[in-house]
């Protein structure tokens, strides 16, 4: 959790990478309690505007929250939440994300909708949000600088290879 702007609003940072395995016997109770926590912790910390900052990289998909989860957990905040939530920034979204957020588009309200910006890395998420006040686990940081020198090596590689480089040019 974090603060930007001068009115100090809240910044809350969601790790998925260290929610419980969903093979868990007790899986179900296990989530559903840590929603009434973030939901109650939420509603002491957030008075004004807010963002959540969900970091999706690192996260294996046996520890993503199912449809289900999201859904409830969507109709259970209140109004005063979902109005002062400003932006559900999603970091190093997956391909799986990116679908159930695209399945369930029509089902969630434009205005929830139009707050959901997806950001591939952590340098694009330092150009939106200041970081200073931002906890950002050292497994993501981690995935991060690996994803990072894996899109450098596959440019230079693209950019060495005659066929494209000619393509390019024309």
């Amino acid at each position: 959790t974090g603060y930007y702007g001068d009115g100090l609003n809240a910044i809350i940072v969601f790790a998925a990478c260290f929610l419980p395995d969903s093979s868990r016997t007790d899986y179900n109770y296990v989530m559903e309690n840590l929603f009434l926590y973030v939901i109650s912790t939420l509603e002491l910390m957030v008075a004004e505007d807010y963002m959540i900052v969900y970091l999706n990289g690192a996260t294996p998909r046996r520890r993503m929250p199912g449809l289900g989860w999201l859904k409830k957990c969507y109709q259970m905040i209140d109004r005063r939440l979902r109005k002062n939530l400003k932006s559900f920034i999603i970091v190093h979204p997956s391909w799986f994300i990116r679908t159930i957020l695209a399945v369930t588009r029509p089902f969630i309200s434009s205005k929830f909708s139009s707050k959901i910006q997806y950001v591939n890395t952590l340098a694009e998420l330092h150009e939106m949000i200041p970081m200073e006040y931002v906890h950002i686990p050292d497994s993501i940081v981690k995935y991060d600088e690996e994803k990072c020198i894996k899109r450098r090596m596959r440019t230079s590689c693209l950019s060495n290879d005659p066929e494209i480089t000619s393509v390019e040019q024309e």
